[in-house]
């Protein structure tokens, strides 16, 4: 079936996203894992804690590799096939772009240093601090890039005449009112997601029969640190809501299938929907909640959908993607909450097969929700590309050919997903844990 030029832009760069998202999540998460690891080897003189850092570094490499791939792709398919969107807002997100690239520049330099100088200094310590930089670079380069995302939720910072931008400040149009909840969440379910793909790998080794104290040791700190940023990322999300509600109502309320508005809303979880007639059917309502998440009070009033244009409002099957993406977030943090308490009260519990079953899945289901959330987010702005200014329809290119890139580019990411897979796989699989413990180490 022929498909016109606005459904293959936007197929062609989500296809893109939804790739490079895995990578970047990755990149921004496991810096930070790989230094708690380090410190803790340091401070316990634990040699299975410098092997997790050790090994961990190694595997990043890879994921960092693929991400500046796909990441340059991102761009250069927002030029091609958005452009007359670039022309409009291209003056304002030039900067965060900019400052993007800067960020992860200073992140590939001490990544390199990190990696180089393992065993070039007396005190570890000298080359712990190494990954703070690695760290400080992946955030700048997550924030930088989510500025651009928000700043297309929430434009400002510049006048718009006749289709061409006048004026501009670029300060105002990065720090926009949608810049603070979006970066913190990003960031910090970067980091729960991360900590979970980690515990995942190791609980289906434990599964496997692999119960080294390595191993052992690296389900309790990858999950323990998963269950941590999971309640941040519960914080941030709050935030969200109340971002949303204010600054982008339509989308909360498409979200949430609230269609009149009113005081004291109910919050809607699962359900069906009649679209003509508006009516829910088995959903899980909980009285004045919505009103509460929104504004931090029972009684408060909460825009419905009615109160826009039906042009200008996001598809109503967002809700489904809401309801999935909470179901995988309260199955991945109940299954690591129950990890830890079991640590905590009888050690034996905590490896029990069907827990562990559960845990080798909190780390796809985290990826999972990072990839619908991001879709939400980027559906919930529909129809617009510059909410208020210009709708995807308007900044889609006319250029043709566009179908034969978009199996272009599949091919190439099937490529990269290969060539992943393969390179981890000899890294890791073909050199276990407890071999490399024998001849890494000999004493701190």
């Amino acid at each position: 079936m022929d498909m016109d030029n606005v459904t293959l832009s936007r197929l062609l760069i989500a296809m893109t996203f939804v790739f490079h998202i895995i990578f970047a999540t990755i990149g921004v998460g496991i810096p930070v894992m790989i230094a708690i690891a380090e410190g803790l080897g340091i401070w316990k003189k634990d040699n299975n804690y410098l092997l997790m850092a050790r090994r961990w570094a190694r595997g990043y490499t890879i994921t960092v590799a693929v991400g500046v791939v796909t990441g340059t792709c991102l761009g250069l398919q927002l030029s091609l096939l958005f452009p007359s969107f670039m022309r409009v807002a291209g003056q304002a997100i030039s900067l965060p772009l900019f400052m993007e690239t800067f960020a992860f520049f200073f992140e590939a330099i001490f990544l390199g240093i990190y990696l180089y100088t393992w065993d070039r200094f007396k005190k570890r310590t000298s080359h712990w601090l190494f990954i703070f930089p690695v760290i400080i670079g992946a955030n700048l380069s997550a924030f930088f890039i989510t500025t651009v995302n928000a700043f297309m939720n929430t434009p400002q910072g510049f006048t718009l005449k006749n289709g061409v931008i006048k004026t501009i400040d670029p300060i105002a149009a990065m720090f926009n009112p949608a810049t603070p909840a979006k970066s913190m969440h990003v960031i910090v379910t970067a980091y729960t997601a991360s900590a979970l793909i980690l515990g995942s790998i190791a609980a289906v080794q434990y599964l496997r029969g692999k119960r080294s104290e390595y191993i052992t040791k690296s389900l309790r700190l990858a999950v323990t640190m998963g269950l941590i940023f999971g309640i941040l990322t519960g914080i941030t999300g709050d935030f969200s809501a109340k971002f949303l509600a204010k600054h982008q109502p339509e989308k909360l309320a498409a979200m949430e299938w609230h269609f009149k508005t009113e005081r004291g809303a109910p919050f809607i979880f699962y359900g069906t929907l009649n679209k003509d007639t508006e009516e829910v059917k088995y959903a899980i309502k909980i009285p004045k909640l919505l009103s509460f998440l929104s504004f931090s009070d029972f009684n408060a009033k909460v825009i419905g959908l009615d109160e826009f244009p039906k042009d200008e409002t996001p598809p109503l099957y967002i809700h489904y993607l809401f309801d999935v993406k909470m179901t995988l977030v309260g199955l991945m943090l109940f299954m690591a909450f129950i990890y830890v308490l079991c640590s905590r009260l009888k050690k034996e519990w905590m490896h029990n097969k069907w827990l562990l079953v559960g845990l080798s899945c909190a780390g796809p289901f985290a990826m999972a929700s990072i990839e619908l959330g991001w879709t939400l987010a980027e559906v919930g702005r529909q129809p617009w590309i510059l909410r208020g200014y210009m709708k995807v329809a308007q900044g889609a290119t006319t250029a043709s050919g566009l179908g034969s890139m978009f199996w272009l580019f599949l091919v190439l990411y099937l490529l990269l997903a290969i060539f992943s897979i393969v390179v981890i796989r000899k890294m890791f699989i073909q050199n276990p844990p407890e071999d490399e413990m024998k001849y890494r180490f000999n004493n701190i």
